[in-house]
């Protein structure tokens, strides 16, 4: 009997050794997978991406990450190994979701560099075009304060660019475009190329007239911006004809809506008239 209780103490003890070590071989795993996500997570290829990316949705993302893998460290360490693995699951996936974020991030990034690019090539081809009509009239090429505005802009945004700011760069490079656009008008003595253009319809000049009403809009802001914050009394005659303005231009508007195109588009090129008296009140010649 003795021998048979010995037999069944030590058969327990190697049960419990067992049991002791393969919980010691979880506890392992646990801990070597733990290292694995937080490796991941801190110092990865996949963390230099998102850091790299500057994509907040991303990074948003990583911190999520990051909370899951220290809940997860807090149950291993305290013994619940099952609570544990579950939050270095969640940990790693939304991880792999930062990554995924940091790539769309990636892809937008380059797109708004093509796209700053292809405008940026415009506007230096509308600034060849301005110095060499500048030349053949006797013009200064560099002179003029919307030629003055257009260098301006354009090294702004290059400036933005190398800070990796897009979106910024490419409106005002948009600016530039607008204000190269008018230097060119300006240097020409008003010529335009309304003169030579051919509407297939009343309604399709009628866009044109808006489209030139939202340029003149825009050029009060680019141009006018200082002048007007240090001077309260040109800013109150400047606001007057812009006032006018947008009144002339809501009744063209109305006009349009009732299908009335051909009266719309004299009322809008009077709305535009008023904002070039508002321009040139404060004391910058542009043609129109």
């Amino acid at each position: 009997m003795y021998k048979t209780l010995v037999i069944a103490v030590v058969v327990a003890l190697s049960g419990v050794n067992q049991a002791a070590a393969q919980t010691k071989q979880q506890e392992a795993a646990n801990n070597a997978r733990a290292a694995s996500v937080g490796q991941l997570i801190e110092k990865s290829a996949s963390a230099q991406k998102i850091e790299a990316s500057a994509n907040p949705q991303a990074q948003g993302k990583r911190e999520e990450a990051r909370a899951f893998y220290r809940q997860a460290v807090d149950a291993i360490n305290a013994g619940d190994l099952g609570r544990g693995n579950e939050l270095l699951s969640k940990a790693s996936k939304t991880m792999f979701e930062a990554v995924r974020m940091a790539g769309k991030n990636d892809v937008l990034q380059k797109k708004r560099e093509r796209d700053y690019l292809n405008r940026l090539d415009a506007v230096n081809a509308l600034v060849d075009t301005h110095s060499r009509i500048s030349q053949d009239k006797g013009a200064p090429s560099e002179g003029g304060d919307l030629r003055k505005l257009v260098d301006n802009k354009l090294a702004d945004a290059q400036r933005l660019r190398e800070e990796k700011k897009l979106a910024e760069a490419r409106k005002l490079v948009d600016e530039a475009y607008v204000a190269a656009t008018m230097a060119i008008e300006q240097v020409r003595g008003g010529e335009t190329l309304v003169r030579t253009l051919h509407f297939e319809t009343k309604e399709e000049e009628y866009r044109y007239e808006v489209g030139r009403n939202d340029t003149h809009r825009i050029l009060v802001d680019m141009l006018l911006q200082e002048k007007l914050q240090a001077n309260a009394s040109l800013q109150s005659i400047v606001k007057k004809f812009m006032e006018k303005a947008a009144l002339t231009r809501a009744t063209a508007e109305q006009q349009a809506s009732s299908g009335d195109y051909e009266t719309a588009v004299e009322t809008m090129e009077q709305a535009t008239k008023e904002i070039v008296r508002a321009i040139r009140m404060a004391g910058i010649y542009i043609p129109g």
